[in-house]
């Protein structure tokens, strides 16, 4: 029986061998008439194409022959092109491109630094190595005489500075008192490192000085500022075709959160490309060779600067694990002391100023490092003090299109946790001023609110923060609404403050104060700009614990100590652009009505309307007269006409 199958699928293969060497056959008797019925022209192509492909491989060839050279040539011609670009730009209008100029010689310095210590590194640290040795061996001294130099131009510097406005040593009294405070509640005091400390607030307070006081800094600062507001606007583009132009410029749903959306992807994108790794790791460079700290926190606190305070750990997720109490606690006080780049958007687009917003994100970064390190200095040893061998991770995209894709998907639940969160939040807070209205009630006092609690309790911070005293009441709710419930409701009520005083609303309604000053705004944007708020503990403990679940007791223990010093960092923060702001300087009134539009508010405009209302008396015929320098211009009428349809106030009325 097995036989005869046997010799049955022998037949079978047998026909099938045959089968197929029929086919071949007929296919190749087939091919060889299509050769000998090809015509002239079919040859001609034939060869046209093959010269084409013969052409091409030996382009291919000698592109990767001299792949090197040609990359160098095309990116020197890029350098040309920039090179030229740049010099237009400073010869057309040199004030104009001063913010295009720094920012060009900031990204330059630390290329070539890069190239210097590729190929120079070695060479130039055994040349310099005598030198080390000498400071290591009199280091003690040598700290001390900086120290010394340090202080004694601080001291110098307050002294000219402040002299003409004292005002400015209260928010340096605020500093030193918040210091003082860290430095009563630190985990250890006498284990605090003075290098990290000192080094790390004059970090902040040089960062201070090259943008609020430098000319070049703050045109660079404000150029940001205003790019980036450009930038988001784009969003417009977007959410207007699928809410319609009605509904995002009334409803701050599809005004405000499509923006989340929008940076979100961006940020996904320059992730993909490398440029955020590049520039938080440049950042984390100049803050670990000065303060002394190690590589994963110090790249952790840098890249809050960008991202929120779940995604920064991400950055240094492999090493959490082995990071000390000390690192673990930097990395949750820089999340707290600090805003995320995604929601960025969405506070500019109440209106509060972009440039000190992106000011306040930078400067607290070596500020949020330091005090770290004073409330819970380090005790153990860190095995990341060298930077070699921690590499940023990234995302595992595969193209530029996925990137964006996912930026977008990942916001999501963003937009959702913000829209949930304000909705929960304001109904909240009026539930909870109804019932202490109710409670205030009892004993004649109806006006008892949760604001007004807030504003007694924090009103001493606000002070010494260098908020005048008229308006340090209306600050200490802002920072009370901030912390207990979260920045984004307080940004929105420091919206409403700027919008009224912008629209000429009058300072006093029934008693209650509607609006604050401009140096009140800066500060309170300044002590605004962090996530530090009780509702952030959960969203800090859940994200660290799911990256290290093995050490979640050990963040329990820790959080609300790096709630209290992210929260302090911002309030530091604030001092310091107390200490640097300055009042901007008076225009004149008349000049600048002649030359105004009158179709947009902005605080000189302002200025000078309340300077031409104050001006302004009634005569008993019942005509306007003015007072001043506005009796002797004539267009004093029209420009109060003008005003009026900008700003209410009492004398438009007439």
């Amino acid at each position: 029986m097995n036989d005869k199958s046997n010799h049955s699928g022998r037949r079978q293969d047998y026909a099938m061998e045959n089968a197929a060497f029929e086919l071949e056959e007929d296919a190749s008797s087939k091919s060889k008439d299509d050769v000998k019925s090809e015509s002239p022209t079919g040859k001609r192509n034939a060869k046209f194409l093959s010269k084409v492909s013969q052409s091409a491989s030996r382009v291919k060839s000698a592109y990767k022959a001299h792949a090197s050279v040609i990359k160098y040539i095309i990116m020197g011609m890029l350098l040309a092109g920039f090179l030229a670009y740049l010099i237009t730009a400073c010869v057309l209008n040199f004030r104009r491109a001063i913010a295009l100029l720094v920012i060009t010689c900031v990204v330059a310095f630390f290329v070539i630094y890069d190239l210097i210590k590729r190929f120079l590194g070695k060479r130039i640290t055994h040349f310099f190595s005598p030198v080390g040795s000498c400071l290591k061996q009199h280091s003690r001294w040598f700290r001390w005489i900086i120290s010394f130099l340090a202080l004694a131009g601080l001291i110098i510097w307050l002294a000219v500075d402040t002299a003409k406005r004292p005002k400015q040593l209260i928010s340096f009294g605020g500093l030193c008192l918040l210091v003082i405070i860290l430095f009563i509640f630190s985990r250890k005091p006498l284990a605090v490192s003075g290098r990290t400390l000192f080094v790390g607030l004059g970090l902040q307070f040089v960062l201070g000085i090259l943008i609020i006081r430098t000319e070049p800094g703050f045109q660079a600062f404000n150029w940001l500022g205003v790019q980036v507001q450009t930038f988001l606007n784009y969003t417009i583009a977007g959410s207007g075709f699928l809410f319609g132009n009605d509904l995002i410029n009334g409803i701050f749903a599809f005004q405000a959160l499509p923006i989340v959306v929008f940076f979100s992807c961006v940020m996904s994108i320059l992730y993909y490309v490398g440029a955020m790794q590049w520039l938080i790791v440049k950042i984390a460079w100049l803050m670990q060779v000065t303060m002394g700290t190690s590589a994963t926190e110090t790249l952790s606190v840098a890249g809050n600067i960008f991202v929120g305070q779940t995604e920064s750990p991400l950055l240094i997720r492999p090493y959490l694990p082995e990071m000390t109490k000390s690192e673990i606690h930097a990395v949750m006080t820089g999340g707290f002391a600090t805003i995320a780049g995604s929601v960025l958007g969405a506070y500019i687009s109440f209106g509060i100023s972009a440039s000190s917003l992106i000011a306040a994100s930078v400067m607290a970064a070596p500020c949020a490092l330091a005090l770290s390190k004073l409330s819970y200095p380090e005790l153990e040893e860190s095995k990341f003090m060298s930077k070699e061998g921690v590499k940023l991770e990234a995302g595992g995209e595969q193209n530029i299109l996925e990137a964006a894709s996912n930026g977008a998907s990942a916001s999501i639940s963003l937009v959702a946790n913000i829209a949930v969160n304000l909705l929960a939040f304001l109904a909240i807070l009026e539930f909870l001023n109804a019932a202490l209205s109710w409670f205030g009630g009892m004993v004649n006092y109806p006006e008892l609110s949760f604001q007004v609690i807030c504003s007694y309790v924090f009103m001493p911070i606000a002070y010494m923060m260098g908020v005048d005293w008229n308006d340090s009441f209306l600050v200490a709710e802002l920072i009370g609404i901030k912390l207990f419930l979260n920045e984004f409701v307080a940004y929105q009520k420091l919206s409403v403050y700027q919008k009224n005083r912008l629209n000429g609303v009058a300072e006093f309604i029934n008693g209650k104060k509607q609006w604050i000053s401009v140096r009140a705004e800066i500060l309170s944007t300044y002590a605004l700009c962090g996530f530090a708020n009780f509702s952030s503990i959960g969203i800090m403990l859940g994200g660290l614990s799911a990256m290290v679940p093995g050490r979640k007791s050990e963040i329990s223990s820790i959080v609300m100590h790096a709630l209290f010093t992210g929260f302090v960092t911002s309030l530091v923060n604030a001092c310091v652009a107390g200490i640097l702001i300055v009042p901007m300087e008076s225009v004149h009134c008349v000049s600048y009505l002649s030359s105004s539009f009158f179709n947009v508010t902005s605080d000189n405009l302002l200025t000078c309307c309340r300077d031409l209302y104050s001006s302004v008396v009634l005569n008993v015929t019942g005509t306007i007269t003015f007072t001043g320098e506005w009796s002797s211009v004539n267009q004093s009428i029209i420009f109060l006409h003008k005003c009026c349809g900008l700003y209410n106030n009492s004398v438009c009325t007439v």
